[in-house]
């Protein structure tokens, strides 16, 4: 009998000892030969609020252990109305650890590193931008137009600033301003790293996407869908839903592709980068399932390079008159995730073919070796 009341006293006292704690304490771990540099890590709420239940959302501030200043965050939801995530941005260098406290206190305004807009007054397009890059999806408007376009576009940048609202308020993106422009060319094509079923050897272009749904929009991290009405793809009827995410400091996007389609059997896909006519460097590696692409430099405008990387095996990759190509497959109702993405040489961090191959093979290793998060 003394022992059963030992342990009941035991028992009501952890959970007033949890609710009184005013902290979490949180470890980030680099096992990798990689130094991470402004990351966007992703600590769950559920493990926050285990460790700090009275956590104020309005008022917490997320520190450098060391250092005790405030590190950048948001707050994720994912489109749902309960927090999902706390990102943050930091740096974590190779083989080391970083500590963050999360605790009561006043956060700074964090400037919007990554935004994400519907842009009704130019024909549907729907744009979104990070501190180093910037893109757009062509809507139902378009369709109609001679100059509708079928995959990703790319505005080059060169400041960190958010770019898209002056640009379409200006209504000249073909000229650079000073923060650079649109002189990247789409047609019918899958632009800068779209992906469409791969039927009978043949690329089955949807239409363009019907509805949007903005499910975050910074300042770390903008995520959307873009929803694609069905169409006929070589018989298979088919629907899509892409969710894009996009973080602060990156230069690619994580595309998350969902097909819906009457059939049992897996649906051939590929992914697409436009080529110019003119000569360019092309790297293809079917192995790592990295395709990039360092385009021929356009007189002032500079030079792009255009990339993807899979996350699981390719059939095949390819180049034809018009593109390059990776074949793989995917499977009905399930998510297919791979990233694409551009930079720009006159943004003055990727100037050459090497260091953007150079990036995404580093990118790619880093998805493998994925930062490791702990709290207590």
């Amino acid at each position: 009998m003394k022992f059963m009341k030992l342990f009941s006293g035991i028992a009501f006292i952890l959970p007033l000892a949890l609710l009184a704690q005013t902290k979490a304490i949180v470890s980030i771990q680099n096992h990798s030969a990689l130094n991470y540099k402004d990351a966007v890590v992703a600590i769950k709420w559920d493990a926050v609020l285990l460790q700090y239940p009275q956590i104020d959302t309005a008022n917490f501030v997320v520190l450098n252990s060391v250092t005790k200043k405030q590190i950048p965050y948001q707050l994720e939801h994912k489109g749902h109305s309960a927090i999902q995530n706390v990102l943050v941005q930091t740096d974590v260098k190779a083989k080391s650890s970083l500590t963050l406290l999360i605790q009561k206190g006043k956060p700074e305004i964090f400037t919007a590193k990554t935004y994400a807009r519907y842009v009704p007054e130019r024909k549907d397009d729907f744009a979104w931008e990070n501190d180093q890059i910037a893109f757009r999806a062509y809507g139902k408007a378009l369709e109609k137009e001679k100059d509708n376009a079928y995959g990703f576009d790319v505005w080059v940048k060169r400041t960190n600033r958010m770019i898209l609202n002056e640009r379409y308020k200006r209504a000249d993106y073909h000229t650079d301003h000073g923060d650079g422009l649109d002189y990247y060319h789409v047609g019918f094509t899958l632009g800068a790293g779209n992906m469409a079923p791969f039927v009978n050897d043949t690329i089955r272009y949807s239409g363009n996407y019907q509805q949007w749904k903005i499910l975050d929009n910074g300042p770390l991290r903008t995520t959307f869908q873009l929803i694609y009405d069905s169409w006929n793809a070589g018989g298979i009827k088919i629907s899509a839903t892409k969710t894009i995410s996009i973080d602060a400091g990156s230069q690619l996007n994580r595309i998350e592709n969902t097909y819906t389609f009457n059939s049992d059997n897996t649906l051939p896909v590929v992914v697409g980068i436009i080529r110019r006519s003119e000569a360019g460097y092309i790297s293809l590696n079917e192995q790592q399932g990295i395709m990039g692409y360092w385009e021929p430099t356009m007189n002032e405008n500079g030079t792009t390079g255009v990339g993807s990387i899979m996350t699981t095996p390719i059939t095949k990759m390819w180049v034809n008159n018009e593109q390059l190509l990776a074949k793989t497959t995917v499977k009905n109702n399930e998510t297919f995730i791979y990233y694409t993405g551009a930079a720009w040489d006159k943004a003055g961090k990727i100037t050459d073919a090497k260091k953007w191959l150079d990036y995404l093979n580093d990118f790619n290793q880093k998805l493998k070796n994925p930062l490791v998060v702990s709290i207590k």
